[in-house]
């Protein structure tokens, strides 16, 4: 996704709800029917596409767990896939 900086304002209707403005959705590769995470920091609000959010989460919380596995390259990725897969085909 390209970095992008624009400001754009909304206006929040009766029952709280926001249209979220086209070109924040399309920065932030919203489509229909996704779903949108909040995270609120002091008086500050990001709005980020939830499933973004929560493969960068994933990401920070398996952060060095490859390196305790011994899978150090590419290399020993793929031989780890090969070898679970001949074991599941066996």
């Amino acid at each position: 996704m390209e970095a992008t900086a624009f400001v754009n304002d909304a206006r929040v209707m009766s029952k709280g709800q926001v249209t979220i403005p086209k070109n924040v959705r399309a920065a932030l590769g919203i489509e229909t029917g996704d779903r949108v995470t909040f995270i609120v920091d002091g008086n500050n609000v990001r709005v980020v596409n939830s499933a973004v959010y929560a493969l960068m989460r994933f990401q920070e919380q398996m952060g060095g767990e490859a390196e305790k596995a011994g899978l150090l390259s590419e290399e020993d990725v793929a031989e780890w896939i090969t070898s679970s897969r001949r074991k599941e085909n066996a």
